[in-house]
């Protein structure tokens, strides 16, 4: 039987096998004794992605391993999927001197054009859309890199960092961080050729959202609170660079939150609601957006970090629900309210904030570990399983028994 049908706490008790034992996996992880037992008795299947992640690394393996989570994307397609991703972020180009690239240039325009398109898909959930798609394209931004003129060379550069940003983006959501990493790095060797200092920003919330994503809380605030002080906010200062600066604030209080700094998270998240007061609205810049929805949504996850489930709730109601969030921005938040429903007692809403996520986001719910978790702590518990409750698991791959 493959390891991936297993539930979580049968691939807990099989990664420790008998050197480490129950007491000293809790000691070494900083997860209570009491959370363990459960998890392996079978008596809760589910658990915070911060304590999922403290596990993770004592038992030697990554997040998506312990969860068994599949994380490739086969397609029909020739030169696409997963693996082309990788390639298309490690071309023989770089040992080259530029050479090894292959498809026709674009002039500036489409270029930004391209990636405009692509960034549209990755705010809709739509991956097996950019894998298709994003190897080439990659490709053919490089070439079109070294094909412009002078005049038009910093939009070029600036459409090749995007470019890279989202593929180390799109493959942090599928689970291969050293790949993203590689993302992260060429995006800002680009976004220095373009000149612009808060494109680089960007790719550093980027950055620091996948330290997140990998449980490198120390490292993860440590990007955001560095490039955050570089971004100058006197009164002169612009809506983007507010904007870099409140979501820089708004990562770094989700580290904290997560490594157990409760105190700094709170701080950094004042810091972040003065900023979106400041600004006054909510703004999209370099694929990022912050304002007052932000600062809501991400009270709502912190809250959910620190099993505040009652205040969870209380900061989704803040939410404006005609505020211009991406699908997937407002899915992610909805699996926050689903979590609060659940530890609340409340399945039937836990579920109906599950399907509302599904609906926005129908391809990104089935590579999201989270609410993939909380469906199976439904599917579990409920000795009767409703017709939506057993529809919703098989579309996601999580079945009874």
């Amino acid at each position: 039987m493959d390891d991936r049908d297993d539930d979580l706490g049968t691939r807990i008790k099989r990664l420790r096998g008998r050197l480490i034992s129950q007491r000293t996996l809790s000691e070494r992880s900083g997860v209570s004794i009491d959370v363990i037992r459960k998890l392996e008795q079978g008596r809760r299947h589910t658990a915070s992605v911060a304590t999922l992640q403290r596990l993770a690394r004592v038992l030697d393996v990554g997040v998506g391993d312990l969860l068994g989570k599949r994380a490739t994307m086969p397609s029909a397609v020739p030169n696409a999927g997963v693996v082309a991703m990788r390639e298309a972020l490690t071309p023989t180009s770089d040992v080259l001197n530029g050479g090894g690239d292959h498809g026709d240039p674009l002039t500036a325009q489409e270029a930004e054009r391209t990636v405009t398109s692509l960034w549209g898909a990755y705010w809709s959930g739509r991956y097996a859309v950019l894998a298709e798609l994003l190897p080439g394209a990659l490709a053919q931004l490089r070439t079109t890199l070294g094909a412009v003129d002078a005049s038009d060379h910093a939009r070029a550069a600036r459409a090749l960092a995007m470019g890279y940003q989202l593929a180390g983006d799109t493959l942090a959501h599928l689970g291969h961080p050293d790949a993203a990493w590689i993302g992260v790095r060429s995006g800002l060797a680009a976004a220095e050729q373009a000149g612009d200092d808060l494109l680089a920003a960007a790719i550093r919330i980027s950055g620091s959202w996948q330290l997140l994503k990998v449980g490198r809380y120390e490292d993860s605030e440590h990007v955001a609170v560095t490039t955050a002080q570089d971004i100058v906010l006197d009164g002169a200062a612009s809506d983007s660079a507010l904007a870099a600066y409140g979501t820089l604030t708004l990562t770094a209080a989700t580290a904290a939150a997560r490594s157990g700094r409760g105190d700094t998270a709170r701080t950094m998240l004042e810091e972040a609601s003065a900023t979106a007061r400041r600004l006054g609205y909510d703004r999209s810049d370099h694929q990022t957006t912050f304002g007052p929805t932000k600062v809501a949504m991400m009270t709502t996850d912190i809250a959910v970090v620190q099993e505040d489930y009652a205040g969870a709730l209380a900061a989704a109601r803040t939410l404006d629900p005609a505020a211009p969030l991406p699908p997937v921005n407002r899915a992610r938040h909805l699996a926050d309210v689903a979590m609060s429903h659940l530890r609340l007692g409340r399945g039937d809403r836990a579920l109906q904030a599950l399907l509302a996520a599904e609906r926005l986001g129908p391809e990104w719910i089935r590579f999201q570990r989270f609410p993939r978790q909380i469906a199976a702590e439904l599917v579990a518990t409920e000795r009767r399983l409703t017709g939506p409750l057993r529809a919703f698991g098989d579309r996601i791959g999580v079945h009874a028994g």
